[in-house]
């Protein structure tokens, strides 16, 4: 039963294909798909499991910046600084508390999404017609296809009458393919296997059965999931950044803590006395509340993308979108429409316009509204009037709306008919159906022997060199006149230049009807009248959204299995390419890894590709340096899926297996939101780099102070826990709120971050440094003025902790932008930040006259008003000199608005 060692289903005789798997034409005996279904498994594909409560609970500890606030705790906590000690590990239980509760609602919100009704099959078995649970087919099973079904497992067709099978979710190709019963080569490709029907595939038009093959993981589709699976999952930029980030960290409080120590014990102070320092200086230096807003930021992320119909499964994924250089997009489905629709048609020797605007520069061309343009154009209204009558399909209302039946090609004719006045259902009503032709591969077309009023007629459509070799004259403008077969190939290069795909149409007057339907078998003498294009359009908005991307520096480059040509006309429509330059799987397939490397860098056009080959461009483009972002709804895209930086999966019309390999899931299926997320991941990564600098600038501050003081000899101006006071109590409301700013101007129209490039650029580490020492400089000038004024050590520090309060006030000011002035952003725009800030000033002045937070903080209260005066007139310096740095040290050429050139 097994086909290991042996020749593939697709090239066995049918013969061969039931004895191998001991079945036949009455099906399986129950039993036998009984025992089979123990023996095999059920016929699906093995889920992920959910993450347990306790592994999704550790994993909140597994950031870097937790494992410095995990040594912080420990080392409180053996100096015996309990309040210390218990500060951080409130933070730590919270950052916990808000990771682990976003990452529940994201996983069963993308399992709600996933989640689909079990569907049914109709099987043969013990010779009878059985309806089963899909989950529940063997291999040797015998199953039943009709027009609509989803194809429940791989199986070898023994039977297929006019079967065509949408494979587009498999093989990229939007395009139904016809299948056939008998043997294909051995070494056909996987879309050119006509006696195949593989899982997750469409039947479009027909009938057909065939014995199950494979099952499960088995399936074409198994392999791919498993593939999948054994892909590890690329670290986002942001994880990247957060490492780099926390590596920094960890050596400044490592230095900064050794450096402080090693000055006290030179100086002579006490090993004790040092050790306490060197706690107040990691307390200092490491930016406790980060971790929690940087969650915090990553869920308001997720949550303004779920109000745009996108899912996010991870919560650093919101972020990777902002940091990616390259979109790599499928285009069935996803750039188009996935339906077939009619855009030009040539009839009468002219051109004839549907939806194709472009085609109205021809001077032979004309655009049609409405019926009373086929009025003066027989032979148009009898090309129309072919399409309609030789055609299997349906399109009909519901309460839902139109829907549409059968073939897709067909009912891009039906609907281009009813759009002119052509109502298929009264049409075929007076056109009574004495015969039928269907379409076969190796015939080539298909036709309809129509009666009305005693009047016969057969209507024929199919590939325009067969139509044309079939006929002897054509209708033109002034009725029949010689077939002029150059000028209908002409005709034909025009429209497959645009990337159309094309039928031809010819009827023929009948005296009397055929003694047998096949008395109409091989017609010849047939009036040719005309050719139909018909293309995939692409969605609305979506050559909008492309600029949009190019606008802010991002390739959107398409990757798909269809034809070339079409993938060209599509480009070209969507503002993609202007040169068409293109590379298709064959080309890619000679080329190495490194000439890959050199052409995915420049080229935007991918077809007849293959899921390999598709996983092999992504990797190349991730050689180059770029960010990869790859969208796509079907089982080809899985793997790229996987591989990419950020996988975007389609969540309404895409398959299981590339939901769960992706990061993002787009429940609307529609890639004008894959701007909208652009821009979210550009405006999360923009907050969390405000909250970073405003966090990092008053560690920074707070450092410079004590290492200063104690090079001075001076007393310590912060303590311990005033400190945590100042990192835990009075920035913690603001750093939070700063996650709440609206997006910078020009947010789109930047070029994209470097991926080496951490949390601070250089120029802001520059201006952390700047704004580290003016704020140092002015507590330790408020601390010695009012030492010096008043002989109180509890006094001093307390107008020096006031002072880095106000410092931080005024800071959470300049954070809010990196290029804009304080002054050009209304303190209102985020009215979060504006209450925060006057909570945390509200707080700490309370605390300064509240008995229980005097004696924690060892601070007294602030009676003299020109203390105050001083205080907020040396805090205010920061907004000064963080004013002049933005003026005189703007972001570098790469950071100013950068379109792309050259967009077609």
């Amino acid at each position: 039963m097994e086909q290991e060692h042996a020749r593939p289903w697709h090239a066995l005789l049918v013969e061969e294909v039931a004895s191998r798997l001991d079945t036949g034409a009455l099906g399986l005996r129950q039993a036998t798909a009984k025992s089979r279904l123990a023996r095999y498994g059920p016929n699906q594909l093995a889920e992920a499991p959910p993450t347990s409560a306790l592994a999704r609970l550790l994993h909140q500890f597994k950031s870097p910046l937790i494992y410095i606030l995990l040594a912080a705790f420990a080392v409180t906590l053996l100096l015996g600084k309990t309040i210390d000690a218990g500060a951080i590990a409130a933070i730590l239980v919270i950052n916990a508390a808000i990771g682990f509760t976003q990452e529940r609602r994201a996983e069963v919100s993308v399992r709600a999404l996933t989640r689909l009704v079990s569907p049914r099959t109709r099987v043969i078995r013990d010779g009878h017609e059985w309806e089963v649970e899909s989950r529940e087919l063997v291999p040797g099973d015998l199953v039943l296809l009709e027009s609509g079904t989803r194809v429940p497992a791989d199986l070898r067709l023994v039977a297929a009458t006019t079967l065509t099978v949408d494979e587009s979710l498999l093989t990229g190709e939007s395009a139904s393919v016809h299948k056939q019963a008998g043997a294909v080569a051995e070494d056909a490709p996987l879309p050119d296997r006509e006696d195949m029907a593989y899982t997750g595939t469409v039947v479009s038009s027909g009938r057909g059965r065939g014995y199950v093959v494979a099952t499960g993981a088995r399936t074409e589709l198994g392999e791919i999931a498993g593939s999948i699976r054994g892909e590890a999952a690329a670290a986002t930029p942001l994880q990247e950044r957060m490492r780099r980030f926390a590596r920094v960290v960890g050596l400044v409080v490592g230095g900064s803590s050794a450096l402080g120590f090693l000055i006290g014990v030179v100086r002579g102070e006490s090993t004790s006395d040092m050790f306490m320092l060197a706690v107040a200086l990691a307390v200092a230096a490491v930016p406790e509340g980060l971790p929690v807003v940087l969650t915090i930021t990553l869920a308001l992320g997720v949550a303004r993308m779920a109000r745009r119909r996108a899912v996010i499964r991870r919560l650093p994924a919101i972020e990777t979108l902002g940091s990616t250089t390259v979109i790599g997009s499928d285009k069935t489905g996803t750039l188009t429409e996935n339906r077939m629709t009619v855009q030009e048609l040539w009839a009468g020797g002219r051109f004839f316009s549907l939806s194709n605007e472009a085609l109205l520069e021809d001077p032979r061309a004309r655009p049609v509204e409405g019926a009373q343009d086929l009025a003066e154009h027989p032979p148009l209204y009898l090309l129309l009037l072919t399409g309609v009558l030789a055609n299997e399909a349906d399109v009909f209302q519901t309460e839902r709306g139109q829907v549409t039946r059968g073939d897709p090609t067909e009912a891009a004719l039906l609907l281009a008919g009813e759009r002119l006045g052509l109502a298929h259902e009264a049409l075929r009503g007076h056109w009574t159906s004495d015969a039928e032709i269907p379409f076969e591969p190796e015939r080539q077309y298909s036709a309809s022997l129509r009666s009305r009023d005693g009047r016969r007629a057969l209507f024929l459509k199919g590939a325009p060199e067969r139509v044309l070799a079939m006929s002897t004259a054509q209708l033109g403008e002034a009725g029949l006149e010689p077939l002029d077969a150059e000028a209908a190939h002409a005709a034909a290069a025009a429209l497959a230049g645009r990337g159309l795909r094309m039928l031809a149409m010819a009827y023929r007057p009948l005296e009397e009807a055929p003694a047998r339907p096949d008395a109409v078998e091989g017609p010849e003498g047939l009036t040719f009248l005309g050719l139909t294009g018909m293309m995939d359009p692409p969605r609305e908005g979506v050559r909008e959204a492309i600029a949009r991307c190019q606008d802010a520096g991002i390739r959107v480059v398409m990757v798909t299995g269809d034809h070339v040509a079409t993938a060209r006309a599509i480009g070209r429509e969507l503002g993609l390419t202007s040169d068409g330059a293109a590379l298709t799987g064959t080309e890619l397939a000679a080329l190495d890894d490194a000439a890959l490397l050199g052409r995915a860098l420049e080229v935007d056009l991918y077809a007849r590709v293959t899921p390999e080959q598709k996983l092999r461009v992504v990797r190349a483009l991730q050689a180059g340096g770029e960010v990869v972002a790859v969208t796509g709804d079907g089982v080809n895209d899985a793997p790229a899926l996987k591989a990419a930086d950020i996988g975007v999966a389609m969540g309404r019309g895409g398959t299981d297996v590339a939901r769960e390999a992706s990061d993002m899931v787009l429940a609307d299926d529609n890639f004008v939101s894959i701007a909208a997320a652009v821009e979210e991941g550009r405006v999360t990564f923009d907050n969390l780099r405000k909250v970073t600098f405003f966090l990092v600038s008053t560690g920074a501050a707070a450092v410079i102070t004590l290492l200063s003081a104690l090079t001075l000899g001076w007393p310590l101006p912060l303590l311990p826990a005033q400190l945590l006071w100042l990192n835990l109590v009075t920035n913690g409301l603001q750093d939070v709120a700063l996650a709440f700013e609206p997006a910078d101007p020009g947010v789109m129209a930047r070029a994209p971050r470097p991926r080496r490039e951490g949390f601070l650029s250089g120029l802001l580490w520059e201006r952390t440094v700047v704004a580290g020492v003016v704020m140092a400089a002015g507590t330790l000038g408020v601390f010695h003025w009012e030492l010096a004024r008043t002989d109180s050590l509890p006094d001093a520090r307390t107008a020096a902790l006031t002072t880095m309060v106000l410092f931080q006030m005024f800071q959470v000011g300049n954070a809010r932008s990196e290029t804009q002035s304080v002054f050009a952003r209304s303190p209102f725009s985020n009215p979060f930040l504006f209450w925060a800030t006057a909570a945390a000033l509200a707080v700490h002045v309370g605390a300064l006259y509240f008995a229980p937070t005097q004696f924690v903080l060892r601070v007294v209260p602030l009676t003299d008003g020109g203390s105050w005066l001083r205080i907020v007139l040396v805090a205010a310096s920061i907004i000064v000199a963080m004013e002049l740095h933005k003026l005189l040290r703007r972001p570098s050429a790469r950071d100013a608005p950068a379109a792309r050139e050259g967009r077609g």
